[in-house]
């Protein structure tokens, strides 16, 4: 079968505080991409366009209007933040692009040039805090970086703990890449919360977990202060080494083994997968707009793991535990669809707001 060759976008970044996190979705791109290629079920040849942003916040948005208005790329794979991602939508909508985006995130956006290929929290933070509050208490520490996801998790784990009885002991933030511990760790200290929730990024994360692990160790207590995330993978178990032991994770895929790059990485590799699913066998499909291109997808009758109204993937629920340097599965719910906007909590158990004049 003779293939047509498309161009296609790469915008992760080779060096910045979240290198490790770029580079295994930079890797499930790249593999993506390799196995489309030599697929002989498929019409469509990708040809990858790579720009570094180098962990800077300020190189996105130009980066992508250059592949989109330069480079004849209309499907961009990339972004790990959302911050990043924010930057690169305005770009999007002035030229008519699309996002694959393969990295957990916080929610409260659906935009129609973007295609929200991991978890969102009805799919990762709330499935975790159901099973974590039974099991620990309801005593909880919120710990984040300085942006988005790490305000928006947070905001989020408060109201769902405050419908289980529970009590945020401290809610505090860093800058991304900040490792300046000292007074968050002496809070928890002296609070001894039931679990930490921890929303840090790259080098802020692999410290805090070194700084815990100090404190398990003068304890002598391995399962004492409990760590949940929704955002640590196995691409980051090497940054952060064996003071990441004992932590629980919510995600939609772990590896079975030791040495694997975890969800973003497969998340990655299979939006590849997806974006040639709909463009096989539709000559000039890629250069639709990722609404109509899902749609007429579903009007063909293909697989579809993206949501039609919202642009989201349905996702399994997978929680697991780090073990020996593996996620060990522990629990697994059914494929659950996203629910961005939280659309389905229940808000009668949440506590009253009441008001108060100030004089």
């Amino acid at each position: 079968m003779m293939k047509r060759n498309i161009e296609i976008g790469l915008l992760h970044s080779l060096s910045g505080d979240y290198v490790a996190l770029s580079t295994v979705a930079r890797a499930g791109i790249l593999r993506g991409v390799a196995e489309v290629n030599t697929d002989p079920a498929l019409d469509v040849r990708f040809s990858v366009v790579e720009r570094d942003p180098e962990g800077r916040l300020d190189r996105y948005a130009p980066l992508c209007r250059d592949m989109l208005q330069h480079a004849g790329v209309r499907h961009i794979f990339g972004c790990i933040t959302s911050s990043s991602r924010k930057e690169a939508i305005p770009e999007l909508e002035r030229f008519h692009g699309a996002l694959w985006y393969s990295a957990p995130y916080e929610g409260f956006e659906a935009n129609e040039h973007v295609a929200y290929m991991h978890s969102c929290p009805n799919q990762h933070l709330l499935p975790l805090l159901d099973f974590a509050v039974p099991r620990f208490g309801n005593r909880v520490c919120l710990v984040g970086s300085n942006y988005i996801w790490g305000w928006e998790i947070a905001q989020i784990a408060r109201e769902k703990i405050s419908t289980m009885a529970g009590q945020i002991l401290s809610d505090r933030y860093l800058p991304i890449g900040d490792t300046g511990l000292d007074q968050i760790v002496a809070e928890i200290r002296a609070l001894k919360p039931d679990f930490i929730i921890n929303s840090l990024i790259g080098e802020s994360a692999y410290s805090f977990l070194a700084h815990l692990a100090e404190m398990r160790a003068e304890a002598g207590n391995a399962e004492m202060l409990p760590v949940l995330s929704c955002n640590f993978t196995e691409g980051e178990i090497p940054a952060a080494g064996a003071a990441a032991e004992g932590m629980y994770a919510a995600g939609p895929f772990f590896e079975g083994s030791a040495g694997g790059h975890g969800s973003i990485a497969e998340m990655s590799r299979l939006a590849v997968h997806e974006l040639a699913g709909y463009l096989n066998a539709n000559p000039g499909a890629e250069m639709l707009p990722l609404t109509d291109l899902i749609a007429l997808a579903a009007k063909q009758g293909r697989a579809l793991r993206l949501d039609r109204e919202n642009q989201h993937a349905s996702q399994p629920v997978v929680i697991a535990q780090l073990n020996g340097g593996i996620f060990e599965e522990i629990l697994r719910l059914p494929e659950l669809a996203a629910d961005p906007y939280w659309t389905r909590r229940d808000r009668s158990s949440l506590p009253r707001s009441h008001l108060r004049v100030v004089s």
